[in-house]
């Protein structure tokens, strides 16, 4: 990567922070659709696995991902949002898209987008957004790639989402909960049934164990486009799961094969159902759900996974973990996973959440394993006043300090968790609240060696 390439690649974001955020969603799939028509369809270049849901997106997308890899085919993973930089969203054989093919990418649908946006002003509708133009870009990279298989993550519900211009082979459903309830609805049917547009006619689906209601929208949307659907515990299932270093165990009745003693270096038993869910895709797309995946081929692939920002390891004595939960059903996840996966007496965490999440929601679940909770604020102009979190956390019977941003809060985590040699238990440290503050922490993290330890 050349220095020049990058600044092309950042002049990029650049023009696409001066579009409408991502926040502002409308349901105009059509705009979107416009301009890959201008640009001959690049989305119907490659097969589409398209997933959505509420929690385990990223992480399922990721393991379909390895698992695609390791069958030989090249792959292309739209992903949102971003860590620490904006190429992580256009993946191309597991890394981040080339700065010059993104730029090369812009330079090819510009045009085109300036079309667009005067045949939107000649009707007096608002110009594409940032994700729009972002989707749209994604698709040219993976189709210049060229890749074989591209994997979608819807970036808001489903049916309208820009994502939903490509047609998927494969539709996955990762667990529905209430999340954007004012884009989606603020019941769980009203989200089921924005998130299964996303359902093509004879399509493979496959889905996570659902609450009743949002079952029931998922089987009619399945039924009304001819296409099958398997969900978790029926069709497939995580049949075992035990706690192993760095990771787990995992055995997992697919829909094809039985796959037994599998490593699986994430924690906590929502990724085994992640990794179940992800082999069922694959199952669906190669072989049409009727052809085991290899055993060697399964083995490579999971023993290679990551998940940047769910439960991440990123200290050492004091040890700290990040993870990107930003809603109740999140936050209910990584409690789970804190309590399965380690034995820590203690849990500091450093908790910052944007303004638009279910704040309470989050720190109820969190206040079920904390001992002092360092409140902060993400650098995002959407994020929650730290002392605005700091009073739910005080409502709620826990110990709680105020801090001006991420890398106070956690430099004063880790002291207090690094000066357990001398307390009664030992602690540790999680970092969460909101993809904005894991991506903040990463970079932290890496820049400052946490894995060297604390130093006061």
């Amino acid at each position: 990567m050349s220095d020049a390439d990058r600044a092309r690649a950042d002049a990029v974001y650049a023009e696409l922070l001066k579009r409408q955020g991502e926040r502002w969603v409308q349901p105009r799939v059509e705009r979107t659709r416009r301009v890959l028509e201008l640009l001959d369809d690049p989305q119907r270049t490659y097969r589409v696995i398209h997933i959505t849901g509420t929690n385990g997106k990223t992480s399922t997308s990721r393991i379909i991902e390895s698992l695609l890899r390791a069958h030989g085919l090249r792959t292309g993973l739209f992903t949102s949002p971003h860590l620490e930089r904006f190429t992580e969203r256009i993946m191309i054989d597991g890394e981040p898209a080339p700065d010059a093919a993104v730029a090369d990418a812009w330079d090819e649908i510009a045009p085109f987008v300036d079309i667009v946006d005067a045949e939107l002003a000649s009707r007096d509708d608002a110009p594409l957004t940032f994700f729009e133009i972002l989707t749209v870009l994604a698709f040219v990279v993976a189709a210049d790639a060229p890749v074989d298989v591209r994997l979608l993550e819807v970036g808001m519900g489903g049916a309208w989402d820009s994502t939903n211009t490509a047609d998927g082979d494969v539709a996955v459903f990762a667990p529905i909960d209430i999340d954007h309830a004012d884009r989606l609805g603020d019941t769980i049917a009203e989200i089921a049934t924005v998130k299964s547009g996303i359902i093509k006619d004879g399509a493979a689906v496959v889905s996570s164990r659902q609450p009743a209601e949002a079952e029931r929208v998922l089987r009619a949307a399945a039924a009304a486009k001819g296409a099958t659907i398997a969900f978790e515990g029926e069709g497939f299932a995580l049949v075992d799961q035990r706690l192993a270093v760095g990771g787990q165990q995992i055995s997992v009745r697919g829909l094809a094969g039985t796959y037994d003693e599998e490593y699986l270096p994430l924690y906590g038993a929502h990724q085994g159902r992640n990794a179940a869910l992800a082999i069922a895709a694959v199952e669906s797309l190669i072989g049409g759900g009727s052809r085991s995946i290899a055993t060697d081929v399964l083995s490579e692939a999971l023993g290679q996974v990551t998940s940047p920002g769910r439960l991440q390891l990123v200290g050492a004595a004091p040890t700290v973990l990040v993870d990107a939960a930003h809603n109740p059903h999140g936050a209910r996840a990584l409690v789970s996973a804190l309590r399965e996966s380690f034995d820590f007496d203690e849990w500091g965490i450093v908790l910052g959440i944007l303004a638009d999440k279910d704040a309470a929601g989050i720190v109820a679940e969190l206040a079920t394993v904390a001992a002092h909770v360092f409140a902060t604020a993400p650098d995002s102009e959407r994020a929650n006043d730290a002392d605005t979190i700091a009073d739910l956390v005080e409502a709620a019977g826990i110990p709680v300090t105020v801090h001006r941003d991420v890398a106070d809060a956690a430099e004063a985590a880790r002291e207090w968790a690094a000066g357990s040699d001398q307390a009664p238990h030992r602690r540790a440290v999680v970092i969460a609240g909101s993809v904005v503050l894991a991506g903040e922490a990463l970079a932290l993290a890496a820049a400052e060696d946490w894995k060297s330890g604390w130093e006061s």
